[in-house]
């Protein structure tokens, strides 16, 4: 039954893909903004996503909560129809959509050709990062976690590995050490520190413990890696703005957790930026 559902989702994002390509990238945008407007409520628990955004902005009225989940959804449909895309903005087709500010920080790590740990959170087109971070000559590799849909998983690691970050590592032990192989052939890593991992460790996220990933503070620890924080913003409906922060450097006797949690302050200070940018439909303090 359950695969029976993910071919019938398969089908469903192939049709549409199709018929992206057919559109044309502003008009597509435009459409999947507004579908995930209509259909995503339907998939996601409305009380769980107010529940998530009120630990964040606890004195939010009941209006602006509305209006971030909505706006949360509009984005989350343009990044939907944005894949088909992606392979655009690596060229100057669409390259004109993406501001840089910071990218003197990602020249200085090429030219030194020290290995850093690129983190950021699910904001915006949040694909984009790692993409422009490769486009920039930085060697490099992505960890990300595999979708439960199989068929879908296909399309979406043959469009991260062909257009995004040709190394792609899935999370787990396999992974880590592919991760380290890597590291030492001068590879840097990039990673979303936002999501719930269970082989995570209990860290504080907005005021309450979160089970978060401890993978930047082991190759800090391990490797004595900065941590480059980035965030990256949608303005515009279909323009983006990536902010490239200067490295964290972390002493020696900082735990995993003291590392961790300061991780996880830094992306507390993005999500609060512009909450409508985030995806507050997961789970994260479960």
């Amino acid at each position: 039954m359950k695969y029976i559902k993910y071919f019938f989702q398969f089908i469903f994002v192939v049709i549409f893909f199709s018929l992206f390509k057919i559109f044309g990238f502003r008009l597509s945008s435009n459409i999947g903004g507004k579908l995930f407007e209509i259909i995503g409520p339907l998939f996601r628990s409305e009380k769980l996503i107010h529940s998530n955004i009120k630990k964040a902005i606890p004195k939010i009225n009941l209006n602006n909560l509305n209006k971030i989940t909505k706006l949360m959804w509009n984005n989350y449909g343009r990044v939907f129809a944005e894949y088909i895309f992606i392979k655009d903005f690596r060229t100057d087709k669409l390259s004109s959509k993406i501001k840089i500010e910071g990218q003197e920080i990602l020249n200085e790590i090429k030219r030194s050709n020290k290995p850093v740990v690129f983190i950021s959170g699910h904001f915006a087109n949040f694909e984009l990062m790692a993409m422009h971070i490769e486009k920039s000559g930085i060697n490099l590799s992505a960890i990300y976690r595999p979708l439960n849909n199989i068929f879908l998983n296909k399309i979406m690691e043959r469009i991260r590995k062909k257009y995004i970050c040709k190394n792609q590592i899935k999370k787990g032990i396999g992974g880590m050490k592919k991760l380290i192989k890597l590291q030492k052939n001068k590879y840097s890593t990039a990673l979303m520190i936002d999501q719930r991992v269970s082989e995570g460790i209990r860290s504080d996220f907005f005021n309450q413990e979160a089970l978060t990933t401890t993978i930047p503070a082991q190759l800090v620890k391990k490797f004595d890696m900065s941590v480059v924080p980035i965030y990256i913003e949608r303005y515009s409906s279909i323009n983006f703005k990536i902010t490239i922060n200067k490295p964290l450097n972390f002493p020696n006797e900082a735990s995993i957790k003291d590392i961790t949690n300061e991780l996880n302050h830094i992306i507390e200070k993005m999500v609060i930026h512009k909450p409508e940018d985030w995806i507050w439909s997961h789970n994260r303090w479960k």
